[in-house]
């Protein structure tokens, strides 16, 4: 292990962008379909980590969707969202905003409360147990109807204690923020936080749409928005979050190699850029993995890697006394030269 990569293993840091049934691993995935008599189309642990050489987002959907098919109990969502938060804990993840997709679910018949109540439940004991704080945002699909996201919001109300923002995911390509105005318009007047997947393989008006259409607080991915200089420029002055997914973005061909992905340009350019590992049991990696990639392309020093941990706190849901608590941590951290947390 080199110098910086053991700094960022202790470094106390929050991912923003985790898609919960992307944590899904094979191993896991073989038990739960054993245990709920699902059938899979895969012999073999092996056979499905070869399957997970994707060719765009839509080649990785398809795998995905079919992936989550094992989830059907509460226990399953509990056990698969435990698994996340324990192995995120181990990487000093202090926070967590989660994303799930209750469309997913409900749509092959597992009950909205099911889904929410077993992922809640993991989501209170890492907090009792291993002092994680978390929150949970609901995706809606893009590329399903807006008439199905209304209704999913309706049902999501119930849960409005568990459900802190809404969130909007699936294939980029062909559905534009504007097709979803009316249900963020909604959620935003209920309470919800809102967030947009934005700028992946979707162009740099999807983000500036996600931002005046939608109303969201953050962008996800939003690497294409290097394309738009007056919109890097808005997102400067305004201090928007991208939540940069660099092991992704690299799997799923939005660039080709580490060394392509604009990291250094949206740094350069002053964005508030953090780092997260978005489906981490399909892309090679957790939220570690994904820091210890960009600084070994990028040649990153203690400094930036540190900023990109203050800017996951500074970017989250929290509270200013929480995440001021939290940058602290990383503060003297960084002072303590990596020796402790």
């Amino acid at each position: 292990m080199n110098d910086i990569d053991g700094f960022i293993e202790g470094l106390p840091k929050a991912e923003l962008h985790l898609h919960i049934e992307g944590s899904l691993e094979p191993e896991q995935m073989f038990a739960l379909a054993e245990r709920n008599g699902v059938a899979i189309p895969f012999a073999t642990v092996e056979e499905v980590r070869n399957a997970y050489s994707f060719a765009d987002l839509q080649s990785f959907l398809d795998i995905y969707y079919q992936g989550m098919q094992v989830l059907v109990t509460e226990q399953d969502f509990f056990d698969l969202t435990w698994a996340y938060l324990t192995k995120a804990r181990a990487q000093n993840v202090r926070h967590a905003e989660i994303f799930f997709d209750p469309q997913a679910h409900t749509g092959r018949g597992v009950p909205f409360a099911r889904v929410v109540d077993g992922i809640g439940g993991a989501l209170d004991r890492a907090q009792a147990e291993l002092g994680l704080s978390s929150r949970l945002i609901m995706c809606f699909l893009r590329d399903r109807s807006e008439e199905e996201a209304l209704a999913t919001l309706q049902a999501a109300l119930d849960h409005r204690k568990r459900i802190a923002g809404v969130g909007l995911d699936s294939a980029e390509r062909g559905n534009p923020p504007e097709k979803f105005a009316q249900v963020f318009e909604q959620a935003r007047a209920a309470g919800f936080r809102a967030v947009a997947h934005a700028g992946e393989e979707g162009p740099a008006t999807y983000v500036r749409d996600a931002l005046d259409l939608l109303g969201a607080e953050r962008i996800d991915h939003g690497v294409r928005a290097l394309e738009d200089p007056a919109l890097v420029a808005r997102l400067a002055a305004t201090a928007v979050p991208l939540t940069v997914c660099p092991l992704s973005n690299v799997c799923l061909k939005v660039v080709e190699t580490m060394r392509q992905h604009p990291l250094d340009k949206l740094l350069d350019a002053g964005l508030l850029v953090t780092i997260n590992s978005d489906d981490p049991a399909y892309f090679g990696g957790y939220v570690n993995e994904n820091f210890t990639a960009v600084a070994s392309a990028f040649a990153l020093d203690r400094a930036v890697v540190a900023q990109l941990a203050r800017n996951s706190f500074a970017a989250s849901f929290l509270d200013d006394a929480a995440k001021a608590a939290l940058i602290s941590e990383v503060d003297r951290y960084e002072t303590a030269d990596g020796g402790g947390q």
